[in-house]
Formats: C-alpha cells, sequence, structure tokens
C-alpha cells in the first residue's frame, strides 16, 4: 500500500484553502459581533473573540467533509495560530510602529482629561459646557482632529469640522445624544522619523549603548566561558575527593531563580548598608559605589553576570568532558606527556568544538540580556550627555524597553519599535559574523 505525499502545490493549495476557510470564519464572527452590538449597545469588547470562536467550529468542520485532505492540517492548526498571534503578529506589529508616533500621548484613544460635558446637541453641532478649543485643548488645530462622544455605555468617534466658542461641530450627526465629549490622541505615520531621530542622536545614545553591548556581552562570554571550563577541568579530577560536594556547591547561583539573586546582589553592592562595603571598611577600605559610578556599575553588571553565568557553562563543560575516553589520557602519560601538555594538546583542543555552539548562544543570550542590566541598575547610573533612556550600562534591549514603556522615554512606542528593528538588524549581523568567523555555516552545508 502506497501513501501519497503531497507536492509542494498540493500543500500550497491545502494552506490556502485552510487560510480561506478561517478569514470567512472570522469575517462571519465579526458581522455577527457588529449585529450583535447593534442590538445589544453593551455589550461588552471582547464578546467578539467568543462569536468568532463559534463562528470557526462549524466553518472548520464543514470544511473538512469537503476536502478530506485538510485533516492533518488540523493538527497544525493550534501550533499555526499560536505562531500567528505570539510571533507574526507582534513582528508585524513592530515593523508596523516603527513608521507612526505612537505613544502613551498619541494611543489612538480619548484623553480623558479632556473630558467636556455636552449641554445640547442640535443636529451634528454639540453645545458644550466650556469653550470647545480650550476644554479640548485642540486650539488652532481642532479641524479635522477627532473627538469621542459618549452616554453611558456608548461610544463613537467622529471627526470634527469646526469650532466656534462652545460650539463644536462635528463631520456628521452622533448617532445618539451624547452627553460627554473628549478629544482623541490620534497617531499617524511618520515615515523614517523615529530612524532619524536616532541617527541624529547617536552620539548619545546608539554608539555608546552599542559599544557597551559589545563589551558587555564579549566580556561575560570569554570570563564565564574560561571561568566554567577551568572549574569543570578540576572538578573532572576523578582523584579530587569530594568533587560530588563541590559540584552541588558551585550550581546554587544557577539553581537560585536569577531574580532573587540579582536582588540579593543589588543589597550586597548597596553604597552605605552593603555587606560588601561593610567587609571592605574592616580592612580599611573606603567605601566603593558600586551601583553609583559609571564605571564601577559596569563592572558590577558583569561581576553579577558572572556569578548567574558561570554554573551552565562549568556544567556544559562537565558534559563534554565525560565523553572523552581515558583511555586517551592514559596513552599521553605512557607517551611521557605532563599534565599540561595533556591539557594543552588533548583536553582543550577536544572540548573547544562542542563547547563553540554553546558559546555562541550565551553570546546571543547576553547581548539581549535585559534582567541583570535593568534589575541590577536599570540602566543606571545617569550619565552627562547621554539620553534619559540610554545611561551608563544600558543595552541595545534595555534602552527599546525604556523608551517604550517608562516615563522617561514618555511611552514612546514607536521610537522604542524602531530601536527593536535595530537590535535585531545588528543581531542578525553580529550573529552572521560570528558563524563566518567560527566556520560554523560550512560546517553545517558539509
Amino acid at each position: 500500500m502506497t501513501s501519497h505525499v503531497p507536492d509542494a502545490r498540493g500543500w500550497a493549495r491545502s494552506l490556502l484553502t485552510l487560510v480561506g476557510s478561517l478569514t470567512l470564519a472570522i469575517a462571519a464572527g465579526v458581522w455577527g459581533f457588529w449585529l450583535l452590538q447593534a442590538l445589544v449597545p453593551a455589550v461588552p469588547a471582547y464578546t467578539v473573540l467568543i462569536v468568532c470562536g463559534l463562528a470557526i467550529v462549524p466553518v472548520l468542520a464543514a470544511t473538512l467533509r469537503r476536502f478530506p485532505r485538510l485533516g492533518y492540517w488540523y493538527y497544525f492548526l493550534p501550533a499555526l495560530l499560536f505562531l500567528v498571534v505570539f510571533t507574526i503578529y507582534p513582528i508585524f506589529l513592530t515593523v508596523t510602529l516603527a513608521f507612526t508616533d505612537y505613544s502613551g500621548a498619541r494611543s489612538g484613544q480619548a484623553n480623558r482629561v479632556t473630558q467636556t460635558e455636552v449641554r445640547a446637541v442640535e443636529g451634528s453641532t454639540l453645545t458644550l459646557a466650556a469653550p470647545a478649543a480650550a476644554a479640548l485643548r485642540c486650539q488652532e488645530a481642532c479641524v479635522g482632529r477627532r473627538v469621542e462622544v459618549g452616554a453611558g455605555q456608548q461610544r463613537v468617534k467622529l471627526a470634527i469640522a469646526g469650532v466656534d466658542g462652545v460650539d463644536l461641530t462635528l463631520a456628521q450627526p452622533p448617532p445618539f445624544g451624547p452627553d460627554v465629549v473628549s478629544i482623541v490622541s490620534d497617531f499617524g505615520f511618520v515615515g523614517l522619523r523615529n530612524f532619524t531621530f536616532i541617527m541624529q542622536r547617536a552620539t548619545r545614545s546608539l554608539v555608546p549603548v552599542l559599544t557597551w553591548n559589545l563589551v558587555f556581552a564579549v566580556l561575560s562570554v570569554v570570563g564565564v566561558g574560561a571561568f566554567g571550563a577551568l572549574l569543570a577541568i578540576v572538578l573532572n579530577d576523578k582523584t579530587l575527593k569530594l568533587r560530588g560536594l563541590y559540584r552541588t556547591l558551585l550550581i546554587i547561583s544557577w539553581a537560585v531563580p536569577g531574580v532573587i539573586s540579582i536582588q540579593m546582589w543589588q543589597a550586597l553592592l548597596n553604597y552605605q548598608f552593603g555587606a560588601v562595603n561593610r567587609l571592605l571598611g574592616l580592612f580599611g577600605i573606603y567605601p566603593i559605589p558600586w551601583l553609583l559610578d559609571p564605571m564601577w556599575a559596569k563592572a558590577s553588571v558583569l561581576l553579577v553576570n558572572f556569578w548567574l553565568g558561570f554554573p551552565f557553562m562549568m556544567v556544559a563543560a562537565l558534559g563534554v568532558l565525560a565523553t572523552i575516553p581515558d583511555e586517551l589520557y592514559e596513552a599521553a602519560r605512557i607517551d611521557g606527556a605532563s599534565p599540561w601538555q595533556a591539557l594543552r594538546t588533548l583536553t582543550l583542543p577536544l572540548l573547544y568544538p562542542p563547547m563553540l555552539p554553546v558559546l555562541l548562544t550565551a553570546f546571543a543570550f547576553n547581548f539581549n540580556n535585559f534582567n541583570v542590566i535593568y534589575l541590577l541598575t536599570a540602566g543606571g547610573p545617569a550619565q552627562e550627555g547621554r539620553l534619559a533612556t540610554a545611561q551608563a550600562t544600558d543595552i541595545l534591549i534595555s534602552w527599546a524597553y525604556k523608551t517604550a514603556f517608562s516615563t522617561d522615554g514618555q511611552s514612546a512606542y514607536g521610537l522604542g519599535a524602531a530601536i527593536s528593528i535595530l537590535i535585531f538588524a545588528v543581531t542578525i549581523a553580529i550573529s552572521y559574523v560570528n558563524f563566518r568567523a567560527t566556520g560554523v555555516l560550512k560546517e553545517a552545508q558539509a
């Protein structure tokens, strides 16, 4: 019995049929929600998900009866939906927002601070309780802006056609009698303005942040990799007593959740009350501004990252060393090789190739290591001449986060999305250079 394996055209037709069915079901669900909203204006917005879900089930069942070959696609459907919702859609949204001025002040939602009472309604003209331009805070630029008029649970957004004192003329009459009105903080397409903003201030943000980001990632990988490999070589010695106990003690920092470890280090490195400075004081050493001085803060970040990262490298190296046959070392001893020669000519050459992918992965992880930066220093301390969102220990990912989600960055989501695209480009470029330099791509092709 032979099974038919669909060719590329068959797969494409099946996928298009499934996507078409889902699109039809979603369209029917949205239409049903609009109908329900017309009948029950107070229906909550999330009801659209329920209606779409109820529409998808019968449509997919009917599609499967009509096209039985789509049965295997139904097993992939949950994974495809998750891929679209949690991967493809966020990427599409990020790329889209990068070319807009979307922010906390320009969110497309009504600004409740400008909410003003409507005293009378005549056609498309609303008489407000206060001068319209001043109440809505639009002054000379009111015409063309949108307002949200509301009554109870009903809300609708309409464009402003004119302003005259307390009279506000809309582009069309509201579908109900509103009792309040608010200006809508619209956002729009701004082209490459966000990228231009970044490049114009590159010396105050992009260049120093990217430089420190590379230094942080390289030093973390080199330091953690070398220290973890050294510990693994020592602990791999079968003549070492209590080596099981040493291994257990050395992975404690890996077993403890990173958030707890970082918060612990933040307390230990406190300038006035930290245990580290108190211990140094016993030896007559003045308190060190671990988290207050830019250079010391960078050293602190590296120190904490070493503490968090070396157990993983140690365990990975121990796993590699366990695969090296003891006969090789025995042969080396018979040939008169010293322990140092065996290490240099046998252990390290056999350790490096399997550890290379681990080191490359560690570099990619540390290049975007948001947790240790944000939880330990929040990107600080402040440094003269730098943007408020790009301080002494900020890396690219923390800079993007602070720009998009903090008050210092004024919740500039569009600008944060533009920074995220730059991060993606830089990460791809660095990864490609790493793969080319180490020959991983050539080995994969071979």
